[in-house]
């Protein structure tokens, strides 16, 4: 089992910055795939970024050159440094792990989940 645990989250104002972090247990974190999804009110989970093979990663267009995924594996821990918010990117934002056999794009495809973290972001 991987259990993870976010925190970080807050509220900011439009253009500010927020690291949210990913504490990971009960498995190899370097082999995992860790992914961040958000989730905002009345839509669904939607794929923000992804960290793979240790130093690959992968972004949402939406978020593409504002967000970075860092991975410490020394810590067990994964970050998502986000700079230049907007209001749309308010959400709950979850980091997934344990890839099963689906697109790693997808969020049913993760077997663990933490907690979630609210982010929000006024204009």
């Amino acid at each position: 089992q991987l259990q993870l645990v976010e925190s970080g989250g807050g509220l900011v104002q439009a253009g500010g910055s927020l690291r949210l972090s990913c504490a990971a247990s009960g498995r190899t974190f370097s082999s995992e795939v860790m992914a961040w999804f958000r989730q905002a009110p009345g839509k669904g989970r939607e794929f923000v970024g992804i960290s793979w093979s240790g130093l690959v990663t992968y972004y949402a267009d939406s978020v593409k050159g504002r967000f970075t995924i860092i991975r410490d594996n020394a810590k067990n821990t994964v970050y998502l440094q986000m700079n230049s918010l907007k209001p749309e990117d308010t959400a709950v934002y979850y980091c997934g792990g344990g890839l099963g056999g689906g697109s790693r794009y997808r969020h049913d495809s993760y077997h663990y989940w933490g907690q979630g973290t609210q982010v929000t972001v006024s204009s």
